[in-house]
């Protein structure tokens, strides 16, 4: 195919669903361009999508299978560097891949997660008790309160310090950290210093659980071992599995958490179907997966020799040339109308079939859906709760926010200005490739707890 007009996408993420339709209406293979003028393809046609993450001539090794990378054409300063270069599961390819994912699978086991849950609940019934004081005091109608931010981001990145064994102390900083990730606009110099620090963080981390092991995710993975060859994890592994952990996990279901309360709270009907009981709150996850989903793209594949997408299922006589990059845009594949039917835009948690790949497919399908683990208990816990919660006077919300990456944020708010001062020169700028995020500013009417 030949590569001419891409869509270039909007690094700052202002508009991913419009982005998303002009993909979709250039067919289901795009060229795009990607942050410094990198070349890929979209695809955004679900059925295509998911024959190619599930075909053996695909790669994530960019080591291995990307022209660029081979020819010495991507440099530490492009923003999306590290979600190319790791060396982790996320970034590896046929045995490799095998190997590492054996060696997490061993340490993320469903019984980690499971012993999770009762802690999950203590955390999230503090929050809320947090967000319910935060609302009172104002009147009849209570204090605005951004749910983002007192909330759905503070849940995950609890919850995940908990699963690691993350030292208290250290919990500042792994937040600017993994704010500084999604950070798609950033500078060489930006980018340098936000890597140095997040493995600082990681390194500590893992020094801690050196010296005094315990019943950890962190501990379990230093500990693990590939029973056929007996090999651990690398060091350089070791650090880039625990970035994946946290960076992958937190941000999903930051995304899916807000994500999910903001459609609720903006379709009324849909909140009613819910309360009603017509709907379940697995129906909510399922259809805000597929409609919003939380991560809007992500990079990247290679072609490990030609692919004619003629016998995938693609259109006739296009090929993807060996090693040329692939964009998994999960966003444009939610809503695909072949698919999910003319009205695939809309949030229907009714809707028959609500299939999505927002969690991936195939070998590199996300190894705990971390977004499962939280979503459906703590919306249940939030909206049954706080049976009054509801959006700011919507008109006032579309004035002050504006969508920024995965982001929608106040445009005043004092959150921004606290982040900015930890981080100079580190605006709230999300990566686009990464989660959408639409951040859900409500107001707490009369919302103590029941009895």
């Amino acid at each position: 195919m030949e590569f001419t007009h891409p869509v270039v996408i909007d690094p700052t993420g202002r508009d991913i669903h419009g982005e998303a339709d002009r993909i979709r209406e250039r067919g289901p293979v795009t060229p795009v361009e990607l942050p410094h003028g990198v070349p890929a393809w979209a695809v955004s046609s679900a059925p295509l999508l998911k024959r190619l993450l599930t075909d053996p001539r695909v790669s994530k090794d960019a080591r291995r299978h990307w022209h660029r990378w081979l020819d010495g054409e991507v440099s530490p300063d492009w923003p999306l560097y590290t979600w190319v270069s790791v060396r982790n599961m996320f970034t590896a390819y046929g045995t490799e891949h095998k190997r590492l994912r054996t060696l997490v699978s061993k340490a993320f086991t469903a019984r980690r997660t499971a012993a999770l849950r009762p802690r999950i609940e203590e955390i999230t019934a503090a929050l809320l008790d947090r967000v319910a004081k935060a609302g009172a005091g104002g009147g009849a109608d209570g204090h605005a309160v951004d749910l983002r931010e007192e909330f759905c981001y503070p849940l995950p990145i609890q919850v995940i310090g908990e699963l690691l064994g993350l030292p208290e102390e250290l919990g500042p900083e792994l937040r600017v950290v993994v704010d500084g990730v999604f950070h798609t606009s950033a500078d060489a110099a930006e980018v340098a210093d936000i890597y140095a620090r997040f493995y600082a963080v990681l390194g500590e981390l893992v020094a801690v659980k050196r010296a005094a092991p315990g019943d950890d995710l962190t501990s379990a993975l230093i500990a693990a071992r590939e029973e056929e060859s007996g090999t651990r994890l690398s060091e350089q592994e070791l650090l880039d599995t625990l970035m994946l952990m946290i960076s992958a996990g937190h941000e999903t279901t930051v995304n899916l958490l807000d994500n999910a309360v903001h459609a609720l709270l903006t379709h009324p009907d849909q909140l009613a179907h819910v309360r009603g009981g017509r709907a379940s709150w697995d129906d909510v996850i399922e259809e805000t997966l597929r409609a919003e989903a939380p991560v809007a793209s992500l990079p990247l594949r290679y072609a490990v020799e030609d692919l004619p997408l003629g016998e995938l299922g693609g259109p006739d006589g296009k090929v993807i040339r060996k090693g040329e990059a692939i964009l998994a845009a999960y966003s444009a594949a939610g809503r695909d109308p072949e698919q999910h039917g003319p009205d695939a835009g809309a949030f229907d948690v009714t809707r028959a079939v609500k299939d999505h790949l927002a969690f991936g497919y195939g070998v590199h399908h996300c190894l705990g859906g971390p977004g499962r683990i939280t979503g459906g208990r703590v919306r249940g816990i939030l909206l049954l709760q706080r049976p009054h919660l509801a959006l700011e006077d919507p008109h006032r919300a579309a004035e002050r926010t504006r969508r920024v990456g995965q982001f929608l944020r106040a445009e005043q708010d004092d959150h921004r200005d606290r982040h900015d001062q930890q981080m100079p020169g580190l605006q709230s700028v999300a990566q686009h490739v990464m989660p959408s995020l639409s951040s859900t500013v409500a107001t707490l009417r009369n919302c103590t707890t029941p009895g």
